[in-house]
């Protein structure tokens, strides 16, 4: 019996060693992870391909074909000239594949998108930019990066049906240049 406390305290021990070498949460002033993602368009996009060119945003969403993720992707096609007025590349993400019945390529024809919808099944991206929730879904947070790769912002308070008029008023906010 004196060895399941001694168990029981070995397990917490490694429990907290885990703990101390999680990522710290993304903020602000840090740099972005680079990704190299598969999109519904066909191409493969990489945060590197637009650093020194142009600032970029990320609406990750928690799952392709669901209400919530479907108001925020129509409302970022309706109104989506609003974010198209600043040098940005924008892109929705989620952790979906890019091909199948339930893919991002079949969710971004299904609503007649006019950007691409980044995939990142295997998870890693969603990880290092701490999206991935404990469902195994990425979380409905945006993030703004800068020309240089630094992040500008991290929303986490997204309203689906009004999200490409906030994110062209944060463009603007942080002083994203226009065209």
């Amino acid at each position: 019996m004196k060895t399941l406390p001694l168990l029981c305290a070995a397990l917490v021990g490694l429990a907290l060693t885990g703990m101390t070498t999680m990522a710290a949460e993304l903020k602000a002033g840090d740099s972005a992870p680079n990704f190299k993602l598969q999109a519904s368009d066909g191409k493969t996009y990489s945060l590197a391909d637009f650093k020194g060119k142009q600032a970029v945003v990320i609406a990750w969403f928690p799952k392709a074909f669901t209400g919530g993720c479907t108001i925020e992707c129509k409302a970022m096609r309706a109104d989506g000239a609003a974010i198209r007025k600043f040098d940005v590349a924008y892109f929705t993400a989620s952790v979906d594949p890019v091909d199948g019945e339930k893919g991002n390529a079949a969710f971004a024809k299904s609503l007649e998108l006019d950007y691409p919808i980044l995939s990142d099944p295997k998870k890693e991206t969603a990880k290092a930019f701490g999206v991935l929730n404990e469902k195994g879904m990425s979380s409905r947070w945006t993030y703004y990066i800068g020309k240089d790769g630094k992040i500008l912002h991290v929303d986490k308070t997204v309203k689906p049906a009004s999200h490409a008029t906030d994110i062209a008023a944060k463009l603007k906010e942080l002083g994203v240049a226009a065209k």
